[in-house]
């Protein structure tokens, strides 16, 4: 095999290797989030008194936290190797992708709040909640901020992948 062939090959492996990696952890990560504010959120509405809610929630959120850190995690690497790896910085100068921009806003948002917000203030601020019994004031909070934030990135999401499709992109 020519050694051209074999750049080729491996130049397509990488990068076919980094987009299933992107598309597993957007899965997981939206995937998760949805859980978490379609069934968890809801069922423990249903199923909880009002003032245990919030501790409910922090008791299954914990044990989700650190693989949504992960997978968001993932989703920004492999995000940034796609578009190292493929030369794709000029579609920010570009209004068509439009949807590059908005994706990597709302993973920006993502991952501040996973890494910085939630571990830095929002832990501390739900505590202070549930010392005060404020329960339902900091449920409403949690419940309307996860539902803004899963609307926003799916919808950004299907925008892209629709817009990508379209265009018959090659990476």
């Amino acid at each position: 095999m020519s050694g051209r062939r074999r750049s080729r090959i491996t130049s397509l492996d990488d990068f076919v290797i980094a987009r299933a990696l992107h598309v597993a952890a957007v899965v997981f990560w939206i995937g998760g989030v949805a859980f978490v504010t379609t069934v968890l959120m809801p069922t423990l509405k249903a199923t909880e008194r009002p003032e245990d809610r919030l501790r409910r929630f922090q008791q299954v959120e914990g044990r989700f936290a650190g693989q949504a850190r992960l997978w968001v995690l993932l989703a920004g690497v492999s995000g940034l190797w796609m578009i190292l790896r493929a030369d794709m910085w000029s579609r920010f100068a570009n209004g068509h992708f439009w949807w590059m921009h908005l994706m990597v806003a709302l993973w920006t948002v993502f991952a501040l709040m996973l890494f910085v917000i939630e571990p830095f203030y929002l832990h501390r601020r739900l505590a202070a909640l549930l010392r005060q019994r404020s329960t339902s004031r900091g449920w409403r909070a949690c419940t309307s901020c996860c539902s803004r934030l899963v609307s926003s990135q799916f919808l950004a999401r299907l925008a892209g992948a629709r817009d990508f499709s379209e265009r018959g992109q090659n990476h």
